[in-house]
């Protein structure tokens, strides 16, 4: 049998194929030698088709690009030592693709000097469903139906968004889709995200599947964001496309040293922290975070030491956390080609506490739907039943307390103890929440004492922080601690009723009432 010319074409190995870049009209068209054909519109940045050993990956009605689109931009291209660099220019944004020779992965770097006006400063591929139907599952919405806003969604009796593909930061350094022999895949080392915004336990989102199936690595967004954004060069970051498998999460990356990035600083530019800690509860993991204006960095700690690499210079905050709780706080000072050290304490206050529910840690984990809440909105089914609840001290279990209290579902909580004589008298009950919306916050009412009604928080960065959350599958906000001093005379020896409600000067329904999520109730 004989091929036709264009059979025999598309036989050739696409290893055969030529590195380097071409230009045709509108499309620029950089082939990595091993299989992989992007091709770019000049015109704005858009990539417009991905082949991969002869499959298209690119969708064909969206497109990949940085933020929602650039509108327009400048597109320029240089090949020199086996790589390939592509830069798109606007007044405020540099992008930059790189390719290898031989090697199928786009590198990237972002230098943006203000957040964009055409949406959030995030990289979104588009890419074709039916070549890559797999993603995460939890963020599949075809066939689905809002019942929140315009992105959370019921599938076949089950709540989809794709904030339910979201992993914090500090653990989100490779995630993809898949399909048959193909895989596309973000790679984000730690370094990567130097210029975001939220710290180590921040998250967003990472997968859609629409029509699309849409991936994603998000720089700076407004989802429950906590500090204000930075600016400068984001990254280097990936995207790797591999016959299927995951790729390692060790990005190579000191060839980009010489290419003259806006914004990037090599290894040889940067400097080390060492240093040790003390005073954290014992169990509970440890990160140590840095931060000033111009940069964020983390690392975990172990046996009361920690190291961090491959800083920029600078003077940084430093905090202690004990889970995700901020414990302490210190300043260091790094300068390139050196190593400098700090020593940070546990601040924390530790009474002696009559009884506690849930850790001081910053997390709502251990109690009710905290184990659910990352991949399923709370009216899911698959939801235990929020309640309102009664906890008794002694012989409930933590995970019947809740793990987030929604004024319009399961308010109040109650919880009864029954005190002995030397128990009672002037006690302080301290409840800590990890995050809040619409205002919410306790207030507690004791046998037949009520407390007053805390201020509501306001946050300087961006005037008043108050984002969808916990129903977005994040209980990561800004931790508060309210201290309730009961007076003498309150509590009795015998039974007593403690009743936490949640109060708000603004109203809402259902999930989106006024709420906070628990970290801890203490009572000393």
């Amino acid at each position: 049998m004989k091929l036709s010319f264009l059979g025999l074409l598309a036989s050739i190995p696409a290893a055969l194929a030529a590195f380097g870049v071409t230009t045709s009209g509108s499309n620029m068209i950089v082939d990595s030698g091993a299989g992989l054909v992007t091709t770019i519109n000049t015109s704005n940045g858009d990539i417009t088709s991905m082949v991969f050993n002869g499959k298209q990956l690119q969708d064909s009605s969206k497109f990949t690009q940085l933020s929602s689109g650039l509108g327009s931009a400048t597109v320029t291209s240089n090949v020199a030592n086996s790589i390939a660099t592509i830069t798109i220019r606007t007044s405020t944004i540099t992008h930059y693709y790189m390719v290898r020779s031989g090697i199928n992965t786009l590198y990237i770097g972002t230098f943006a000097s203000a957040e964009p006006s055409v949406g959030e400063l995030r990289f979104i591929a588009r890419l074709s469903k039916s070549a890559l139907p797999n993603g995460i599952p939890e963020a599949e919405i075809n066939g689905g139906s809002a019942i929140e806003g315009s992105d959370v969604f019921l599938v076949n009796g089950q709540t989809r968004s794709k904030f339910y593909s979201s992993v914090r930061f500090i653990q989100d350094q490779v995630h993809g889709v898949i399909g048959s022999g193909v895989g596309v895949y973000m790679i984000i080392p730690s370094i990567s995200y130097e210029t975001s915004s939220g710290g180590p336990f921040f998250r967003d989102i990472n997968n859609q599947g629409s029509a699309q199936q849409e991936l994603y690595w998000y720089m700076n967004s407004g989802h429950e964001q906590t500090e204000a954004y930075r600016t400068g060069f984001f990254g280097p970051y990936a995207m790797a496309i591999t016959g299927g498998s995951a790729p390692s999460a060790s990005l190579d990356t000191s060839f980009m040293d010489s290419l003259g990035l806006q914004g990037y600083v090599p290894a040889s530019g940067r400097g080390t922290v060492t240093g040790s800690y003390s005073g954290t509860l014992s169990g509970v993991p440890v990160t140590i975070g840095f931060k000033n204006s111009a940069a964020q960095y983390w690392t975990t700690g172990s046996g009361g030491s920690f190291t961090r690499t491959l800083m920029k210079p600078g003077t940084y905050t430093v905090t202690l956390y004990q889970g995700e709780l901020q414990a302490g706080t210190g300043s260091v000072s790094v300068s390139a080609g050196r190593t400098s050290s700090i020593t940070v304490s546990s601040s924390l206050s530790r009474p002696s506490t009559i009884w506690s529910i849930g850790t001081v840690d910053g997390l709502p984990a251990g109690f009710l739907n905290a184990d659910r809440i990352e991949k399923m909105h709370p009216s899911d089914t698959r939801m235990s039943n929020w309640g309102p609840i009664t906890f008794t001290i002694g012989s409930s279990s933590t995970s019947s307390f809740p793990m987030a209290q929604f004024k319009d579902v399961n308010n109040p909580t109650t919880i009864r103890w029954t005190a002995s004589s030397s128990q009672i008298g002037a006690r302080t009950l301290r409840i800590r929440t990890t995050e809040a919306f619409a205002g919410g916050r306790p207030q507690i009412t004791v046998n037949s004492w009520t407390s007053s009604a805390p201020s509501r928080m306001v946050h300087s960065f961006l005037h008043d922080f108050d984002s969808r959350g916990v129903t977005r599958g994040t209980w990561r906000g800004l931790n508060q601690v309210y201290d309730f001093a009961i007076p003498s005379g309150t509590l009795i020896a015998g039974t007593n009723t403690i009743q936490i409600n949640v109060i708000s000067g603004s109203s809402g329904t259902q999930f989106l009432s006024p709420n906070f999520v628990y970290d801890s109730v203490e009572l000393f």
